[in-house]
């Protein structure tokens, strides 16, 4: 009697997402190498240099799991400064490499700037958010460009610039460039490198201090002299009061206007006094103050919400509001309705609220 053929051994087809979890493989696999995780992206640092007297450029190596960014988006870097992961956003260029570089502008009380241009080393690794942001070219580019940028808002627009170049820059563009003064300039030789090479870019520097010939400010600034700007995409990036004044001086004389503010307006209205704050899930009530974004508020007691941007885009802080009025601090629009999605950095508290946090 013939003996009864075995089962053949069945192969598991587990994944390794099936019997490990994320953050015990993360822990292990970051031993190896600081770049291997299961899906999470990251970047390690491969190079620093000065962009200008109080900035730095940052080259930034990616992993598998970063699906790219179009010029003129923005990425969430989350950053580890005295045993707390902080996160911000920023405005990366695309090298050739597939690396991407940040500049990066120390600013005075921010503990992720000053840990990025003064203490950050080569080798250290950053968690990496994916890219978000709608401020990008159109496909088939409008007959004209017109980019407006101040402060730290030159970083999507160097993204941009580089990419009409390497479209062989195939409509006239604008850049109007605001700093304080020549030495705060970011890129001053990329971009006169560029307009050496193509007639059809311009840089304009506006240099508010200039000790010379102090230029104007965008509200008060003489277009005129660009010619023709009623057939002009523009975009707008800098602080809130600077791309308040853009779109207050642009709107409607213009083809397109987009803009994005890394730091919001304040409403010249703000509310005042405090309200309650009911925090459902950790049974928290606190009191918080009217007028200052949920965010902040919630930070000055010691809490400390997931958050990104900072300025309405990335929706890292979006949480649940189950009741209360809310009122947006940008435009100044109430929300009222009951179960709903708030972005905490973007809205404040207009009356009593239970949050879902």
């Amino acid at each position: 009697m013939s003996a009864l053929p075995r089962p053949a051994a069945r192969r598991s087809s587990l994944s390794p997402r099936q019997w490990v979890s994320e953050e015990l493989f993360d822990f292990w696999a970051g031993r190896v190498h600081p770049l291997w995780t299961l899906r999470r992206a990251r970047a390690r640092l491969v190079s620093r240099t000065a962009a200008s007297a109080d900035a730095v450029t940052l080259v930034l190596r990616p992993n598998r799991h970063f699906r790219g960014v179009a010029p003129g988006q923005h990425v969430n870097l989350g950053v580890e400064v005295d045993g707390r992961r902080l996160s911000r956003s920023y405005s990366p260029t695309l090298l050739d490499d597939g690396c991407l570089a940040i500049t990066v502008k120390a600013v005075a009380g921010g503990k992720v700037s000053q840990h990025l241009a003064q203490h950050a080393q080569v080798g250290e690794v950053f968690e990496l958010g994916q890219a978000f942001g709608e401020m990008t070219l159109a496909a088939t580019p409008a007959a004209r460009v017109l980019l407006l940028a101040a402060g730290s808002g030159i970083t999507p627009m160097r993204a941009l610039v580089r990419q009409m170049e390497t479209a062989g820059m195939p409509v006239q563009v604008d850049l109007v460039y605001w700093a304080q003064q020549r030495e705060a300039v970011c890129f001053a030789d990329e971009l006169a490198d560029i307009a050496a090479r193509h007639p059809g870019f311009r840089v304009h520097l506006a240099l508010t201090r200039d000790p010379a010939a102090p230029a104007a400010r965008v509200g008060d600034y003489d277009f005129s002299g660009l010619g023709d700007l009623s057939c002009a995409q523009v975009m707008a990036c800098g602080p809130g009061g600077f791309v308040e004044a853009a779109n207050a001086r642009l709107q409607g004389r213009v083809a397109t206007l987009q803009s994005e503010a890394f730091t919001p307006p304040l409403l010249p209205d703000a509310e005042t006094g405090t309200v309650r704050v009911e925090l459902r899930r950790s049974g928290r009530t606190l009191e918080l103050p009217r007028g200052t974004s949920l965010l902040q508020a919630l930070e000055a007691e010691g809490l400390r919400p997931a958050s990104g941007c900072r300025m309405g885009i990335c929706n890292t802080c979006v949480c649940g509001k189950a009741s209360g009025v809310t009122r947006h601090t940008l435009t100044g629009e109430y929300a009222a309705e009951p179960a709903t999605q708030v972005k905490l950095c973007v809205n404040s508290a207009s009356t009593d609220l239970i949050l879902e946090l």
